[in-house]
């Protein structure tokens, strides 16, 4: 048996044919197709459309697929009856989490598990986990959620909801661009608890929620939050270089720097750090963009890291008027596209994912009564 790696790093543990990352030319491939070949050109539901189906969508298919979706919106009654007794204090993950698997429970293709009935699975997935998120986010605020449109696309409706009014066209693109950047990762943490569910046939929701538990840690998802919080605590351009260099003294793991796979920089960034600064000219507030751009360049000049794609995103979705605990549920807004398509190519090809330990406790120890044992 061969020696173990410490977090399975650069551990091949399967194939598949829907996410590259090459991590030394600063590449992220969906399906063949470079992540910059999407931003500024396609919708997020064509991308999502080619993880699922492996090719882009016709017009005629991707108006279909929008039908499914606006079809798929409405949530349960018994889900709605659930959040509701939820309290408003709830983190939003854990709603999250908890509404989730609840729709495994009233889904009438629960009990089946061919290609057909998951992709049903996975459009309402898709359609219902932004209508959670913004529902949950309107009650704890005391109003009442805002029903979806069936003729706007999932960004435009995220942003209807969450703030009861039709957001711009930069607004819009920006929000689908960024949905686009985190829809899929190779084996991230969640992708690979989704695929380990997945292996054993259990159903789709089941892996969907452990996937949310996944991506719940700090060290996964809920990176954003926090790079937003340090900013927040800098609080002005000026005070960067300061804060820094304490925190660094105090041995503070900085968020949002440093990647396992990227080792010249994270593509995701590039295009992050640019919605950032769009949106804090549009907004007349460079502040957060500043501040990040001085982050930036000290943490390469004095730790030699990179951004990684939580970095940017906090100032994004700050500037989108997005509230901070919602980051890393927009994220799971974004990557259940991905989770479903792994989960769609393991049930395909399946093979029960059992990895092994390396032990490294006693041996040929001897078994004493308990009355011997003092």
């Amino acid at each position: 048996m061969s020696s173990f790696k410490a977090g399975l790093e650069d551990i091949v543990a399967l194939r598949s044919e829907i996410c590259f990352i090459d991590g030394q030319r600063r590449r992220l491939v969906y399906r063949g197709y470079d992540i910059g070949e999407f931003i500024g050109k396609a919708t997020f539901e064509e991308v999502v459309y080619l993880l699922w189906y492996g090719e882009l969508p016709t017009q005629a298919q991707l108006g279909a697929l929008r039908e499914q979706i606006a079809a798929a919106q409405d949530l349960p009654r018994e889900l709605i009856d659930l959040i509701r007794t939820f309290p408003r204090d709830a983190e939003p993950m854990s709603v999250l989490r908890t509404a989730v698997s609840a729709l495994g429970v009233v889904d009438p293709d629960a009990n089946k598990n061919d290609r057909d009935a998951n992709l049903r699975k996975s459009v309402r997935l898709l359609a219902r986990i932004p209508m959670i998120i913004a529902y949950h986010a309107r009650l704890r605020e005391g109003r009442e959620p805002v029903p979806p449109r069936s003729d706007l696309g999932l960004a435009a409706n995220f942003l209807l909801m969450l703030r009861g009014t039709e957001p711009d066209e930069l607004d819009t693109s920006i929000l689908d661009a960024c949905l686009i950047l985190h829809a899929d990762h190779e084996l991230n943490a969640s992708t690979f608890t989704a695929r380990t569910v997945a292996s054993t046939l259990s159903d789709i929701y089941s892996a969907v929620t452990a996937a949310i538990g996944a991506l719940k840690g700090p060290l996964h998802g809920g990176a954003n939050e926090q790079v937003m919080r340090t900013l927040l605590e800098i609080g002005d351009p000026s005070r960067v270089e300061e804060w820094l260099d304490k925190a660094l003294e105090n041995k503070q793991r900085i968020m949002g720097f440093g990647h396992r796979v990227y080792k010249t920089g994270d593509p995701r960034a590039d295009f992050l750090r640019q919605f950032s600064k769009q949106l804090g000219e549009k907004h007349g507030d460079t502040r957060w963009y500043e501040m990040s751009r001085r982050l930036e360049e000290l943490m390469f000049e004095k730790k030699g890291l990179y951004p990684n794609v939580d970095f940017y995103s906090a100032s994004t979705y700050y500037m989108l008027g997005i509230p901070i605990d919602l980051y890393t549920p927009i994220f799971a807004f974004s990557r259940v596209s991905g989770w479903t398509a792994h989960i769609l190519e393991q049930y395909a090809d399946n093979r029960l994912i059992r990895p092994r330990a390396e032990y490294a406790g006693p041996m040929d120890r001897q078994f004493r009564p308990l009355a011997e044992r003092g």
